[in-house]
This record gives structure tokens, sequence and C-alpha cells, in this order.
């Protein structure tokens, strides 16, 4: 769409241009009026910034002087209200100390534009400066304003998504509660349901936003989700492990807060079901975090699952040798069942005879816990009225190992039960004995 006419116009003036310029370089009058135009916008400009510190001093000392009076009525109202003051305090101090600094950057900006553009030598440079601040204003505005319709939609999207979390809250807390009781899930299940359900709302929510968020098509946006992609992927193989089993552990129902129980080696009780742990307090007051992979990878007891109705049996055992009735080695463990506080008499307390060993026999007593997470309390009361009484009526236990008659029994007399530094009235133990 060019024509001679238009460039030979546009060559002329910009030759005219350049040959204005080179003279305006070559006149002394000419520099020394650019010289003192420059020099008047420096000392505008440093008396405008000076005006601007002032300004900030001032504005910094009123704030301070009414976060004090509000810090003064504070310390009365309480704690609270005085941590919230100085927050207050510092927000405004931030506010005001940015508004300055931005204001003390465009005045020196100005300063820097309009001298470069006093001189021909710098005027292109005076020149590309100003363009440069007023074309990204413009780009800035111009695309603040294309993202509205997409924020609006983002907006809507999050809006209705909201409303579907509340109403998904609700009907899963009335599951909780027990006020609903649908067939498909129970209560236990209702609580990380909800969360796995809000968490895909959610996300589905993003995707569905995804295309409208503000410089989503743009090549860096692309960039940067394929970077985030890849990290999840190389880092999640364990993640993904854990919460598959957390997921295992919670719609199979093995587990339940409260819940006594004894996961490998460690007893106590659950205090945590997670998406990646599951914690438990253990009798002795630790806490103790087991991964999800390694409590679906083990044995899990649940002693209070059916303790409150039936009875769980809890074991302690002994080796007595033949020479001992078993009758009499029955009622010894017993009684010392019947001296235990902590135990439950339904069901009542049972002896089995739990091995014909080469030198002993292995008698198990089997007992109903009242509280499991007082187990190892209960079981020392119990071990001690064992003692005391297998002691009392002259039967040696023969644990841990026997290979021949002693001399004597090994027993303790009822003289020295209470040998120093132990009390006749010792009862650390817990038991009636």
């Amino acid at each position: 769409g060019e024509t001679i006419q238009g460039v030979s116009g546009q060559v002329v003036a910009h030759l005219q241009q350049a040959l204005n310029e080179a003279g305006e370089a070559r006149t002394p009058r000419a520099l020394l009026r650019s010289a003192g135009l420059a020099s008047a916008a420096l000392v505008v400009g440093v008396a405008v910034l000076w005006m601007i510190g002032r300004l900030h001093r001032i504005v910094a000392a009123r704030l301070i002087a009414a976060a004090e009076q509000q810090v003064a009525k504070s310390k009365i109202a309480g704690e609270i209200e005085l941590l919230r003051a100085f927050r207050i305090r510092d927000f405004e101090k931030r506010v005001a100390t940015t508004s300055m600094v931005g204001l003390d950057f465009l005045v020196v900006y100005w300063m820097l534009t309009f001298s470069l553009r006093q001189f021909p030598y710098t005027r292109p440079w005076g020149e590309s400066l100003r363009g440069f601040i007023f074309d990204t204003v413009q780009s800035l505005g111009l695309g603040m304003v294309n993202a509205l319709p997409g924020l609006f939609t983002v907006a809507v999207i999050f809006l209705i998504t909201r409303i579907l979390v509340r109403a998904v809250a609700v009907w899963f807390r009335a599951i909780e509660q027990g006020h609903i009781s649908p067939r498909w899930i129970f209560p236990e299940t209702a609580q990380p349901t909800r969360r796995l359900l809000t968490g895909l709302l959610w996300l589905f929510a993003i995707v569905v936003s995804y295309p409208y968020l503000p410089g989503s098509q743009t090549d860096a946006f692309k960039g940067l989700s394929v970077f985030l992609g890849l990290m999840v992927s190389f880092g999640s193989s364990g993640l993904v492990s854990q919460i598959m089993s957390g997921f295992t552990i919670t719609y199979s129902r093995a587990l339940r807060l409260g819940d006594f129980v004894k996961i490998g080696d460690v007893e106590g009780t659950v205090i945590h079901l997670g998406v990646l742990s599951t914690k438990l307090k253990t009798p002795f007051g630790e806490d103790i975090t087991i991964p999800n992979a390694v409590v679906v990878a083990q044995t899990t007891t649940d002693y209070s699952r059916s303790g409150d109705t039936v009875g769980v049996f809890t074991p302690t055992s002994v080796t007595i040798g033949y020479d001992a009735p078993w009758r009499q080695v029955h009622a010894l463990l017993l009684k010392a069942a019947e001296r235990t506080a902590g135990l439950r008499r339904e069901p009542k307390p049972q002896v089995i005879q739990a091995g014909l060993e080469d030198f002993y026999v292995k008698y198990t007593l089997l007992v109903c816990l009242e509280r499991q997470e007082s187990k190892p309390y209960i079981l020392d009361a119990l071990h001690a009225n064992i003692q005391d009484l297998f002691n009392e009526y002259g039967v040696q236990i023969m644990s841990p190992n026997y290979v021949f008659d002693p001399a004597a029994p090994k027993m303790v007399p009822k003289k020295d039960w209470f040998a120093a530094p132990a009390a006749p009235d010792d009862s650390s133990r817990g038991g009636n004995r």
C-alpha cells in the first residue's frame, strides 16, 4: 500500500529532522538551553523527592501515633486486640512505604527521560524510555480489560463449586452424626469420602476454568504446567502408594479413631487416620506415626472393635512343674485375676494348658481388660498378684528355663515379701493382695 509520494515524504521528514538535530548539536546556544532545562528538571525533581520524603515522615509519625493510641486501648481489651493492633500498624507502614517508593520511582523516571530528550545525541534514549512506559501501561491496561470476561467466568465456576462443596459437606456431616443412613456409606468412612469428593470437585473446577485464566495459552504458562507435571510424576510414586494405602485402610474399615490396636510391634490408641499416615498414642504417652503403606503390609489387631460387647481376651502365661497339681495352678491363677483391679468379670477369666513341655506345663491365663489402653499397668498388677499367690501356696514358677530340680524350691517366703525398701502397705501395683 505504499506509494512513491508517501515514502519520499517520510524520507524528507527524517532527513530534515536529522539536519535540524545536527545543527542543534553544533549550536552552543541550543546546548546551553538544553543544559539549563535539564538542570531545572533536576532541581525540580530533587525538590519533589524531598517533599515526598517529608510527607512520608509525617504520615509515618501520624500512623505511629494512631497505633500507639490503639495499643493503649488494646492493653485493656486483651492480648488478642494488642496483637491485632501491632499487625495493623505494620500493614499501614508497609502501605505508606510502598506508595512513597512508587512516587520516588516515577519522579526519577521523569527526570531521566526529560533530561535525555533535551540533547540531540541522547534524545532517542529519552523518547524510547517515554514510549516504553506508555506502551507498558497501555498493554497492561488492555490486558486487564481483555482478561475481565475470563476472570468473571472463573469466578462463576468457583462460586458454583463452592456451593456444591458446602452442600456435599452438609450431607456428609449428617451421615457422620447419624441423621442419615445410606446403605453404600458408613459413618466412619463419611469424613474421608467427603474430603475425597471435595478434592475432586475443586480439581474439576480448576480443569474447567484453566482455559479462561489470563495467559493460559502462552508458551510460558504451558511450559510451567509441563514442568510441574514432570515434578509430580517423578516424585509421587511413594506418595501415591501412601494415598492408596490410606484409602484401603479407610474403606476396609480396618481402623477407627479411638480404637486400641496393635500394628506390628506397636500397641496404642488410634488418634489420627490421615491420607499418608496413621498415628497411635501408646499407653506410655508416645505418639507413633506409621506410614499407611506399612500399616497395610503388617498385621493389625483391633482390641476395641468387639471389646465392648463380646470381650477380647488378653493372655499371660506361666510354666509350672509337673509335680504341682494342675487344679491348684488353675485356682491360683483365677484367684490372682480376682485380686486384680481393671479386669472384667464378664466374660470370666479362663485358664488353659497351652502346652505339655519337656520339663513343665505351660498355663495361659485369659482375662478381659476394662480399658485396653491401660494394658501394661493392669498386667503389671496381675503378674504381681500371681507371684504373691504362688509364693504363698508354695508353688514354684519354672520360667524362664528349667533343667533340673534345685536343692530348695525357688520361692520368696512371705516374711520377705516387703523387704526394704518396700513398705508393708505398698500399693504401687494397683492390685488387692
